[in-house]
């Protein structure tokens, strides 16, 4: 509840949104993960991109990048605090040498084994108010709901998805006859080009 006196007959309407919802449950398992987290090469990302390519055969980095909604480039960076204390190595894919596979290694393994399990106490504390089925559950229909969220619209390019929820202006000029450009700035219009001889 958001207000400190709880009326049945007058339920707080934040009560029954899911933004709502999911921001509290979203901050409070952010700012626990980090703490578990805090001293872990890239932090929650560089946790969460272990945990992508610790199951099953080596993936090349676009696989990676695309599943976790991550920009090419930030993975690389990623990929290079993980490569330094040896938990992941990169090699050349024997299909496409123009790939790189990522292999997690064994300290790697055992780096996020460990951590996992610091995050279950989190999960488990931030769950605590349900009864243990009733987590169980909640976590099966967060899984539904995430993997049809994922297939319908991945998350390739987080700019792109910002620039299809934002409403488009309309397209206005200022005095001078400057129409605004890209992320709101205004440009002069050009002037047009002289033939010369």
């Amino acid at each position: 509840m958001t207000g400190a006196i709880h009326r049945p007959d007058r339920p707080d309407p934040l009560d029954d949104d899911l933004g709502w919802m999911l921001g509290i449950v979203f901050r409070g398992y952010v700012r626990a993960a980090e703490h578990t987290l805090t001293d872990f090469p890239g932090g929650p990302r560089g946790y969460q991109l272990l945990t992508a390519a610790i199951n099953g055969p080596s993936r090349n980095q676009g696989a990676i990048a695309e599943e976790l909604g991550l920009d090419r480039t930030v993975l690389t960076y990623l990929i290079d605090d993980l490569e330094r204390p040896g938990f992941v190595a990169r090699r050349a894919d024997p299909a496409d040498r123009r790939n790189r596979l990522i292999d997690v290694t064994d300290a790697g393994r055992a780096a996020w084994e460990q951590r996992r399990s610091a995050l279950r106490k989190v999960e488990s504390h931030l769950l605590g108010s349900l009864a243990p089925a009733d987590a169980a559950t909640l976590r099966t229909l967060l899984q539904q709901v995430a993997c049809s969220a994922q297939a319908v619209d991945p998350l390739r390019d987080l700019c792109e998805v910002v620039a299809q929820v934002q409403p488009t202006p309309a397209p206005t000029t200022s005095r001078t006859g400057a129409a605004p450009g890209r992320g709101g700035r205004t440009t002069a219009p050009r002037a047009r080009r002289r033939d010369t001889d």
